[in-house]
């Protein structure tokens, strides 16, 4: 057999080293899901439910393994909204989603922080979960739990005092420029 000669490789040799930390990072991360986080997120998310008396459910998804989740759901209820079935008075009470905080375990073991909004049934599209952001096990401690808390219950609230009092550009004296512009004569 004739001698191979040696090729450069360039950058892939960095490259593949970077490929197996990445892959050894995947199954250390997954480790700490059931040791640390995941205990940490059910005591630290049923202590807030406590001590607000938000009355939501902290909820533990493990039907698959390394893709778990633990979510603070704040249910289902009543929305007060009524669908009128037929003239005989028959209504259909419409169902509002309270929303919900989830912490959901990715495929490399790094943790995915999402809002989901409230909605109800039957009324508008429910808007998909508002990814907050993904971290390490490392970088996921109590103290960003409470901050991921504040900006779910920030987003609901917001929710839930929707209007149109945020000032306009036309109540601002603010002219678009393009398509719908009435244009003066005196600015000709």
């Amino acid at each position: 057999m004739a001698k191979r000669k040696k090729i450069d490789l360039g950058s892939l040799p960095t490259q593949v080293e970077r490929y197996k930390t990445l892959l050894n990072n995947t199954i250390e991360y997954r480790k700490k899901w059931p040791t640390e986080l995941k205990p940490m997120l059910i005591d630290t998310l049923e202590q807030i439910n406590q001590e607000t008396d938000l009355n939501a459910v902290v909820e533990v998804k493990e039907n698959i393994e390394n893709l778990e989740s633990v979510v603070f759901n704040l249910g289902r209820s009543s929305s007060g909204l009524y669908e009128n079935i037929d003239d005989s008075g028959i209504k259909r009470t419409m169902i509002k989603s309270n929303g919900a905080l989830i912490y959901q375990q990715l495929f490399n073991g790094k943790v995915m922080v999402m809002t989901l909004n409230p909605s109800i049934e039957g009324y508008g599209e429910p808007k998909p979960p508002k990814m907050v952001e993904i971290l390490r096990p490392e970088e996921l401690k109590q103290g960003f739990v409470l901050r991921h808390m504040d900006i779910f219950l920030n987003d609901i609230s917001t929710w839930e005092d929707y209007d149109d009092d945020a000032p306009s550009e036309k109540k601002q004296g603010f002219n678009p420029i393009g398509f719908n512009r009435h244009i003066d004569e005196d600015e000709m």
